[in-house]
């Protein structure tokens, strides 16, 4: 590649980068990214009388693919490009680049705006004329085919070594470890994991509590499968929660199977669970699961559903419902929110696992009946909200977006759906079916904190206005 004669009298800096999609053969002494940069420096020596010289910096991404730019070494050039520390940018082959065409067109588009060249060393053209555009563009356009070629390549084999029971690559699970062999990977039997995930099904039916379940096994000391990378490092050996048991209890790898998709196929493997063992399981799991209410949006008219967080936690509060019977024989329901992290890892993990749910929704209630009756927390509401649209419309024409500064500032007139909403309140509220008042709640409150320990519940309201369909049940 060639500048005009004015620039040719300043060095051209050229900064050499490649990639290997995969880590294999990267620990040797020469590997693929040596010989790629080995030729790139040939190619700068080469173009000497021209003005150009090698940056020593070294952009080197090796097991990365050429799918996206979240990239190391990528992130770098492109940094340095913008730093104006690079004139020119030399690859073995433009795929070594990008094998994306929507990501190398960015990069050209930033190449082009700092004046920075780019050079393929086995596939050379110039990317100041129309011809040498369209060259990169159709060398890129058979990148990407061959790129997209590999993935359903690589779809198809997995399919097909589960059809044929093959392990198909993941983390390894508890009861197996991973046999390595060139006709493809399968399980082979730990033994002394595959009685302890026994038990763990046989325990279950003993404690019919995932919870229950969770602290148990950390009274053994029992965590989830633990095996050591290929880099060496310690993997696994976490506690069980209620997700990650749910995840075992669940898997019919334990039964000789293997899944891809929606089918189960015989798997090349030995079974470690009976299989009358693991029915039971999954009818005990079913039942639980219709007993906790699950399945249905909103059936037990949650009015505060994905407004409550915990706040020793730090995590959402889940609506949760239980029935019992009376002194008197008759059914009762009750209903909670209860912490997701205590759901998870059971109620010692929080201080403050779970409220009654119709006590704190008649707190809530009671609190917005008192903001309509209190005029000047209202109109400082109200305030807020303009003062936040403002904010926002002014920052939607600094991005150069004045369409939408004219719509967020026509949602300035709507603030008195939010002030009528509240100074309204009490005269709608007991006119209101139960999915228009959930409505009314979101329109009114963003947050609802809960401190268990303390027993303190806070309350921030909304100070943007909803756009149409934004609180909708």
């Amino acid at each position: 590649m060639t500048r005009d004669t004015k620039e040719s009298k300043r060095p051209i800096r050229c900064a050499i980068y490649t990639r290997k999609s995969s880590d294999e053969g990267l620990d040797q002494d020469f590997n693929s990214l040596d010989a790629q940069r080995e030729a790139g420096e040939a190619f700068i020596a080469s173009q000497r009388a021209e003005g150009w010289i090698c940056l020593p910096t070294r952009y080197d991404d090796g097991g990365f693919s050429g799918g996206s730019l979240d990239r190391p070494a990528v992130k770098r050039l492109l940094e340095d490009i913008e730093a104006g520390l690079v004139d020119c940018v030399v690859v073995y082959k433009v795929d070594r680049l990008s094998r994306s065409l929507m990501d190398f067109a960015r990069m050209m588009q930033t190449f082009e705006r700092r004046r920075v060249s780019f050079v393929s060393v086995t596939q050379q053209f110039n990317t100041t004329h129309s011809m040498g555009r369209l060259t990169l563009n159709i060398l890129l356009s058979f990148a990407q085919f061959e790129r997209e070629i590999i993935s359903e390549r690589t779809r198809d084999k997995i399919a097909a070594a589960r059809r044929k029971g093959l392990w198909g690559g993941g983390r390894p699970i508890l009861g197996y470890d991973i046999e390595r062999r060139p006709g493809g990977n399968r399980l082979a039997v730990n033994p002394d994991e595959a009685e302890r995930v026994r038990t763990i099904f046989r325990t279950y039916l003993e404690c019919g509590s995932l919870l229950r379940l969770v602290a148990r096994l950390r009274e053994l000391g029992w965590g989830t499968k633990s095996w050591t990378a290929r880099d060496g490092r310690p993997r696994g050996g976490r506690p069980f929660d209620k997700c990650r048991l749910l995840s075992l209890l669940t898997n019919h790898a334990y039964l000789g199977k293997v899944r891809h998709k929606d089918d189960l196929h015989d798997g090349a493997h030995e079974a470690i669970v009976p299989e009358d063992l693991f029915a039971e399981v999954q009818r005990r799991l079913r039942a639980n699961r219709s007993a906790d209410g699950r399945g249905s949006s909103n059936s037990r008219g949650a009015l505060l559903r994905g407004l409550v967080r915990c706040t020793a936690c730090g995590c959402a509060m889940v609506h949760h419902h239980t029935t019992g019977r009376t002194r008197s024989g008759s059914v009762r329901e009750y209903r909670y929110y209860v912490c997701s992290r205590a759901q998870k890892e059971g109620w010692s993990a929080c201080p403050g696992p779970s409220v009654p749910a119709p006590e704190l929704e008649r707190f809530v209630v009671g609190q917005l009946r008192e903001v309509g009756q209190d005029g000047t927390l209202v109109a400082e509401v109200v305030s807020e909200a303009r003062r936040r649209l403002r904010e926002q419309a002014d920052a939607r024409r600094e991005a150069g977006e004045p369409e939408r500064a004219d719509a967020i500032e026509a949602r300035l007139g709507e603030e008195d759906e939010l002030s009528g909403a509240v100074e309204g309140f009490d005269a709608l509220w007991d006119s209101m079916r139960a999915e228009e008042r959930e409505r009314l709640v979101r329109l009114l409150v963003g947050t609802i904190e809960y401190d268990g320990a303390n027993e303190r519940v806070s309350i921030a309201f909304r100070t943007d206005v909803p756009a149409p369909g934004e609180v909708a049940a």
